[in-house]
């Protein structure tokens, strides 16, 4: 497998009730690349947001578990699951922030 960029490793920020409520304390959730471990989703972020100078203290990253949907239709109950996914809870050193949740 060839190495993965960093904008290939972090895809997009989480945006949810709790991880809004969470960067105000540090803590920013992406949605991260299934294969990417800790030290890369580390040094990703890192180089992604170079100008606001971020130091990642910690990273915790778990996966979705896939959750069955059905819908009706008049065919009849139609059943499916959504996709798993992978994201990443990343905590900033203290007094540090990353400016894409600003105005919101």
């Amino acid at each position: 497998m060839s190495a993965l960029t960093a904008p290939e490793i972090i895809l997009r920020p989480v945006v949810s009730e709790k991880s809004i409520d969470q960067s105000t304390h540090g803590r920013y959730t992406f949605r991260v690349h299934p294969d990417a471990n800790k030290i890369q989703i580390k040094a990703a972020i890192e180089e992604l947001y170079a100008t606001d100078k971020v130091t990642v203290v910690s990273v915790n990253v778990l996966t979705t578990k896939a959750k069955e949907k059905s819908r009706g239709t008049r065919r009849g109950r139609i059943k499916g699951f959504t996709s798993p996914w992978r994201k990443a809870i990343v905590t900033l050193a203290a007094g540090q922030k990353i400016q894409f949740f600003e105005g919101v």
